[in-house]
């Protein structure tokens, strides 16, 4: 297939966040006595809704989480990531040798996602580009932020890729029709090829394998 549009995931393909946001996450949540490695954190809760995050934790302890629970961990990871959030490696000159369209697609709020590439020096790339599950209320493995972020840069599925690091952003972007390659970290590599995601490990090895 000729690739006329790369639609990316942010967090774990832009933005180096997965460990900042799961490490809080699972500190918070261990004060209520749950208990997960970070390992587990990843397979589970990336690219998820945070209700959905919540809601996990909920039934392992059997009860429900406070209702400042949310506020906290927003606070405490966005302070967080203003200060810890680096860019991918090899991010930058991938995207300087792209000649086609790209935009980034997330289940996180348009603030949060406009904060993390700030954070990484990349927001200049992305403006009026930045797509949120948040603006169609349909969250991943649904593929409608996929198929919404196509729409709106002008190109049919057939012409676009998707960037993913999470199963459930796999799943939303091989459920909506889309060529998804899945960013291995370490954690995720058998569950990305589990969804029928292309591996790659690198951003120079993603050059290799699109030719760009």
């Amino acid at each position: 297939m000729e690739v006329k549009c790369i639609i990316f995931d942010c967090d774990g393909v832009l933005v180096d966040t997965e460990k900042i946001g799961n490490g809080i996450l699972l500190e918070m949540a261990a004060e209520y006595g749950f208990e997960m490695e970070l390992e587990d954190a990843y397979r589970n809760f990336n690219g998820r809704n945070l209700k959905d995050c919540f809601r996990h934790i909920e039934e392992a302890i059997d009860k429900k989480l406070p209702e400042t629970f949310e506020s906290e961990y927003r606070e405490r990871s966005f302070n967080a990531f203003k200060t810890e959030v680096k860019p991918m490696e090899g991010v930058f000159d991938f995207i300087e040798k792209l000649k086609i369209p790209y935009c980034v697609a997330s289940s996180g709020p348009v603030e949060k996602i406009r904060l993390n590439l700030e954070a990484a020096g990349l927001l200049d790339k992305f403006e009026n580009k930045i797509f949120s599950s948040y603006q169609i209320n349909s969250w991943k493995p649904e593929p409608g932020i996929f198929l919404h972020a196509a729409s709106e840069m002008g190109f049919d599925v057939k012409d676009c890729i998707v960037l993913e690091d999470s199963k459930a952003g796999v799943k939303a972007g091989r459920s909506g029709g889309f060529k998804v390659y899945g960013f291995a970290n370490g954690f995720n590599n058998h569950d990305l090829e589990e969804e029928g995601a292309l591996i790659f490990h690198s951003y120079e090895e993603l050059s290799r394998m699109l030719k760009i």
